[in-house]
């Protein structure tokens, strides 16, 4: 049997320098009080820096919105063929752009204390919304074929007809993309 040299003596001087690492080990609260820190930087500055930033990316979004940048343009509003349907809807007047006015009128006439004016007006309300209604049909039926006769048949997407019916709807000066297109133009190619 071979003898093994002897195991040196736990408080041996030698064996301290070499396995200790000089500090107390730190306790999990001191631990994890060290890893928090703040996500973003708790300054006024800071702050007011990063929301000057994000007013003038929205600004500049917006802008590029109206006026038609296909880079800020929300997804219902993307591609040639949404184009196509606003530049159509925008070259032409439509009915529902004298909605809101007519209401504004009938809200007026209800003042009047005169009870067969605000009946007529009521009634002429209605009968300018069945009104807007068939030139919504009728606007959504031209762009479709328009649509066909010019992508083709089976290219044109789904929904183009409602696109166009809501466009026409709104006010001119309200419409985003902003119109293109003069009033009483042409589509742009």
């Amino acid at each position: 049997m071979a003898k093994t040299p002897a195991e040196p003596a736990p408080n041996d001087a030698s064996t301290e320098s070499v396995t200790g690492k000089g500090r107390p080990t730190p306790s999990r609260a001191e631990q994890e009080a060290a890893r928090k820190r703040p996500l973003v930087p708790d300054t006024k500055e800071a702050k007011a820096r990063a929301r000057a930033e994000l007013a003038a990316q929205r600004e500049k979004a917006r802008v590029g919105m109206a006026a038609g940048d296909p880079k800020y343009l929300p997804a219902r509003d993307q591609g040639p063929q949404r184009k196509f349907v606003r530049d159509f809807v925008d070259s032409g007047f439509h009915l529902g752009e004298a909605v809101m006015p007519a209401m504004v009128v009938v809200i007026l006439a209800t003042f009047i204390p005169s009870r067969d004016v605000q009946f007529y007006s009521f009634v002429a309300l209605w009968m300018f919304i069945f009104f807007v209604v068939g030139d919504m049909i009728i606007t959504s039926i031209r762009i479709k074929r328009a649509a066909k006769a010019k992508f083709g048949e089976d290219r044109v997407e789904k929904g183009l007809g409602w696109y166009a019916a809501m466009r026409s709807i709104q006010m001119r000066f309200l419409r985003l993309p902003k119109p293109q297109v003069k009033l009483g133009g042409r589509p742009i190619k």
